[in-house]
């Protein structure tokens, strides 16, 4: 009886932590941002009249998922310990990239951002990130995941992201997707608006390319509508982006999940975008995601750093959140520069880098 008591007991307990959980996420969700909450509640309650001209806002913010812990219980233990107010950095690492693994968490570390979390893809990892006091997650066996994690180049185990982030998605955590390639100057969960259900760095160069310009096709066969008008937009990064726990959001990482899986020689970042932003038109439904594109000398690529703020005084004494030694392909040593220009103030640690990259 007594043992039937404390499993009683014990049951209730954890009910009670998980109502205390669902309505600390309720605070939470009450406290992003002016207006959030009152927003959905209006936009999703009966029909209204629209205000007056240059009042009407539409929903901005979808709301999250209720957690689901029983989709990986082994995950949501670690997130409880790991995470701050739900939200944690993720990078995906094998021993491949392993010396940049190690640049990109102790800038982390020297920032003192404490919830951030390796995926380990293979057992040396693991035990390389143990040894440093990281934290780790290493998945149950799977065959497909495995076999790519394991042995797979920068693309291959890029695309496995989009089937792992689903699990901290429906555990009712947003993400931050970080490649290890990123070297951290600033707490990004500072700067990022949550307003979204997706907001990512751009792979753009200047303020046209990263935010959209129009662009004027020329066709002069045409004669007088020679002239079309286009928009155009460079990609978001699919290696730096924060990812709220969102049905939206949640049915991106399906989707691109379910290309990757049936066009396997698809790049991910291709994919990503395409998902992102494409409208629905015959024969497709587009996905209906909020986006925002991040500040592009506040989390930076490495174009941007190496072929403009270099070269400007006045931008050179900015400080950036992150940067993204996505452009080049000596992402080591570029990232160690990046570090010794903006954390050891060594002024000239970035001027043997050519702009580009030998072809």
């Amino acid at each position: 009886m007594l043992k039937s008591d404390i499993m009683q007991l014990s049951e209730k307990n954890d009910e009670l932590k998980k109502q205390v959980r669902e309505l600390n996420e309720k605070l939470r969700l009450a406290a992003v941002g002016k207006g959030h909450a009152e927003e959905q509640v209006v936009a999703l309650s009966e029909p209204h009249k629209a205000g007056p001209f240059g009042t009407v806002k539409a929903l901005r913010t979808s709301p999250t998922v209720l957690p689901d812990e029983s989709v990986n219980p082994r995950l949501a233990k670690i997130l409880e310990k790991v995470a701050v107010r739900k939200e944690v950095i993720v990078a995906l690492a094998n021993s491949n990239v392993k010396d940049m693994l190690e640049v990109w968490f102790t800038s982390i570390k020297k920032v003192g951002i404490p919830n951030f979390l390796v995926v380990a893809l293979d057992d040396a990892i693991v035990e390389f990130c143990e040894s440093n006091d990281i934290p780790v997650y290493k998945r149950d066996p799977d065959k497909y995941v495995d076999s790519i994690g394991k042995s797979g180049g920068n693309h291959a185990v890029s695309g496995l992201k989009f089937r792992i982030l689903r699990e901290f998605l429906q555990l009712g955590y947003s993400v931050l997707l970080s490649d290890v390639d990123i070297v951290y100057l600033q707490n990004p969960f500072d700067h990022f608006h949550k307003d979204s259900d997706v907001e990512s760095m751009s792979d753009g160069h200047d303020n046209a390319t990263a935010y959209g310009y129009n662009d004027v096709f020329d066709e002069p066969a045409m004669g007088w509508a020679r002239y079309a008008h286009t928009m155009r937009i460079w990609v978001y990064n699919s290696g730096f982006f924060f990812i709220r726990p969102t049905i939206p959001a949640i049915e991106l990482l399906d989707r691109v999940a379910d290309r990757l899986s049936k066009q396997p020689k698809s790049w991910d970042q291709a994919v990503f975008n395409e998902e992102l932003f494409f409208p629905s038109h015959p024969g497709y439904v587009g996905l209906h995601a909020a986006k925002r594109t991040l500040d592009i000398y506040l989390f930076m690529n490495s174009k941007v750093l190496f072929k403009t703020v270099r070269q400007d005084a006045a931008l050179k004494k900015l400080k950036p959140v992150i940067v993204h030694v996505n452009y080049h392909p000596d992402k080591l040593s570029r990232m160690r520069a990046v570090v010794d220009f903006y954390v050891n103030g060594k002024q000239d640690a970035l001027e043997p880098f050519p702009v580009g990259s030998d072809w």
